[in-house]
């Protein structure tokens, strides 16, 4: 996802959350899209995994080299598949940071003798600076760490009067999808 969009959708995020009147504007959303299915093909190969969805939709999923016991996946296993999508944003005072970009990537998988699976975590935040801000027009400019400016309407102008010019603006942007299969139900 490009910068200016992060910057972009954290400002359409003020209406969001609210905070106590005291404190800098912040806020977070989350989307979480849970999904149970079959494997109806593997691919150890291309480390590729076929799902069919209870619904009937079909989709196919590279699995990392990273994740352990990728062998062990058959065709037949249930699979539960969760993906979820979320941006945290928080505006804190000028000396508690400064503008920047960071990128963070984790992966888990299970201990040995448990079902094969895993997640996978990504993770980007972003720092930039409050340049500007015009509670008239409802907007507020950020300059973020490679010093682009952009201006984006605020959802919430009030949240404007807890503004300062140089206060900091962290946006974190994170997505993260885990595969965990279950026993087969024996009837």
């Amino acid at each position: 996802m490009k910068i200016a969009a992060l910057l972009a959708i954290a400002t359409v995020l003020a209406g969001c959350a609210s905070p106590p009147s005291d404190e800098k504007p912040g806020g977070r959303e989350q989307t979480l899209v849970e999904m149970r299915a079959v494997v109806i093909g593997v691919d150890q190969k291309h480390r590729l995994l076929a799902l069919e969805s209870d619904d009937g939709g079909r989709m196919v999923l590279p699995v990392a080299e990273a994740f352990r016991d990728f062998e062990r996946a058959r065709v037949g296993d249930q699979v539960v598949v969760s993906y979820i999508e979320a941006i945290a944003w928080q505006v804190k005072p000028a000396d508690k940071g400064a503008p920047g970009l960071s990128t963070r990537e984790t992966l888990s998988n299970p201990r040995p003798g448990q079902a094969p699976g895993g997640t996978i975590e990504r993770a980007l935040t972003i720092t930039a600076m409050i340049s500007a801000f015009d509670p008239a027009r409802g907007t507020v400019t950020l300059t973020g760490p490679q010093g682009r400016s952009q201006t984006f309407e605020v959802h919430r102008p009030a949240d404007l009067d807890k503004l300062r010019v140089g206060d900091l603006v962290e946006i974190t942007y994170s997505e993260a999808l885990a595969v965990g299969v279950r026993p087969e139900v024996k009837k």
